[in-house]
């Protein structure tokens, strides 16, 4: 199997696991789905209200200056807690977008816990 479709393959499985955790979880304005994305270069994280579809917070490693790595997810979740505090946010639903939970995803939602966000 040529490495093109091996990636291929892989994302697919992935948008299919996405489809299936998105078809049950939502989010609320009080509270909100927390999804992550990740790339080879940077990990960001949006809190999403889905019945309205807003964004009420949102933070990037790349604007924080941070590559993709467990440490780099631990301080934007950092950044995110702060920011869902602020607006008096203390429990969120985690969708992992399709991502397997362990580390980068693992270390993000961690994080969260660690400041006081509720999963």
């Amino acid at each position: 199997m040529s490495r093109a479709k091996e990636i291929a393959k892989k994302n697919a499985l992935r948008l299919k696991r996405k489809r299936r955790v998105r078809g049950s979880i939502s989010g609320t304005e009080s509270k909100p789905r927390v999804t992550i994305t990740k790339s080879n270069k940077y990990v960001s994280a949006q809190a999403i209200d889905d019945v309205a579809g807003n964004t009420l917070a949102a933070a990037n490693s790349k604007t924080l200056g941070l590559n993709v790595s467990k440490e780099s997810a631990s301080k934007t979740a950092a950044k995110l807690a702060e920011e869902l505090k602020a607006k008096n946010i203390d429990t969120v639903v985690f969708d992992r977008n399709g991502y397997l939970y362990h580390g980068v995803v693992a270390a993000f939602a961690d994080a969260l816990r660690e400041n006081g966000i509720k999963l």
